[in-house]
């Protein structure tokens, strides 16, 4: 059957069988490989991406519950070839080593910045903690997003 959704913007139309993995159409059949694989049980949010806004971990979510809705992956974060002010903090405050959970930690981190939600230590830490990361003890991820909040509070 074919399924028909947006992708970073973009209309897109796949046919596969409804209950492939969102994950597997995005990497597989899409060629969107920044999104990762880490647990393929929806406890790490390694495949973590943004579904009409909200994140979801896409080993999850059947293709057809997607139809019509909006997919944003860590791809859609950068212009054209420039990164984001989220993914330039998390450069510049070091908080990404192996890059498995990255993605799905920029993308927790956007949500969580798009709902204008005051950036405290605690707020930061409650919207990542559905992604674990096994290299670092989080201090440089929770820095890298109140960098970022930071700079959207500002005025430009």
């Amino acid at each position: 059957m074919a399924y028909r959704f947006f992708v970073n913007g973009d209309a897109v139309e796949v046919e596969v069988p409804g209950m492939r993995r969102l994950l597997d159409v995005l990497r597989e059949d899409l060629s969107l490989t920044g999104t990762k694989e880490g647990c393929g049980e929806g406890e790490c949010g390694a495949c973590s991406v943004l579904l009409d806004g909200a994140v979801v971990d896409s080993c999850l979510v059947p293709i057809c519950q997607v139809a019509g809705m909006s997919v944003r992956t860590v791809e859609g974060l950068a212009d054209c070839e420039r990164m984001n002010d989220l993914q330039t903090a998390f450069l510049e405050a070091g908080g990404a080593q192996c890059g498995i959970c990255t993605p799905g930690m920029l993308m927790a981190a956007e949500a969580f910045l798009a709902s204008g939600a005051t950036a405290s230590e605690d707020a930061i830490r409650e919207s990542i903690a559905g992604n674990l990361c096994r290299c670092t003890g989080y201090t440089k991820i929770i820095d890298a997003i109140a960098l970022a909040a930071s700079r959207r509070r500002a005025p430009a």
